[in-house]
């Protein structure tokens, strides 16, 4: 029962992943998002397409959690490095199938720039680029037969990266639906400093606890966790009317 196929839920899907290339570069105006949608949309009846036929089998994350620890599985951990460092899971092995793009040239800092400003800063979303050596990666630590359980922080990245090892021979691959977000903190043993559900935010909006994320943590911890966020706010705004004031006497 714990195997039984689960197709893609079509909400997740709002992001596109594009398959040798950046996620999101900002490139190309209403053509390529036409493009880029298309495709996404080709993606997804793919991973239904292998999901259904049980190619590739789906576990929730408690699930997922106890077959990890009670079996010999690999659970491996294809998140980007930012949100890695952040919490994971102990005894996972980690190959981001899309890192951090650390590139200084012209066109990575430009890139760069546009998801800044398309927003970047409230987010906290870095430019993305493409493991192009993912595949050999995984194949030089497990042989084709290994078992091994996909996740990343949302399910997406991990989806894609499951195809990509079943297109390469693997033959017993299982995705986490939903990834680490959808985990409660007792399905994993954590390391790190993060709980699993807030390793993908950051930003101005995690500064301020104004997530999604941070808003159904506070509503578990109670006042404490709204307190911490409210006396940032206060700061920064109290921080803004002496800047104000300051800027003000020097015009005078």
């Amino acid at each position: 029962r714990y195997f039984r196929p689960r197709l893609l839920p079509s909400k997740r899907w709002s992001g596109v992943v594009k398959m040798g290339a950046a996620v999101g570069d900002g490139q190309g105006g209403e053509e390529e998002e036409t493009r880029q949608a298309k495709e996404m949309a080709a993606a997804r009846r793919r991973w239904e397409t292998l999901i259904r036929e049980q190619k590739i089998k789906t576990l929730t994350p408690r699930e997922a959690g106890y077959t990890f620890k009670l079996t010999d599985k690999v659970l491996l951990d294809v998140r980007p490095s930012n949100e890695r460092q952040k919490a994971w899971v102990k005894g996972s092995t980690w190959i981001p199938v899309f890192d951090v793009d650390t590139s200084s040239d012209l066109n990575g800092l430009s890139k760069k720039a546009f998801n800044f400003m398309i927003g970047g800063w409230w987010s906290g979303s870095s430019t993305m680029s493409f493991n192009k050596n993912f595949v050999q990666q995984t194949e030089e630590k497990f042989s084709k037969d290994t078992d091994i359980i996909l996740v990343c922080q949302k399910g997406l990245r991990s989806i894609a990266a499951a195809e990509q090892l079943y297109n390469a021979g693997f033959e017993n691959l299982f995705w986490v639906q939903g990834g680490l977000e959808a985990a409660e903190e007792e399905d994993f043993e954590r390391e790190g400093s993060q709980a699993f559900k807030l390793a993908g935010i950051g930003g101005v909006s995690e500064f301020f606890g104004w997530t999604d994320q941070q808003r159904a943590q506070a509503a578990k911890e109670g006042w404490g966790y709204r307190l911490l966020f409210t006396g940032r706010l206060v700061f920064v705004l109290k921080n803004m009317r002496v800047l104000n004031f300051c800027l003000q006497w020097k015009d005078l």
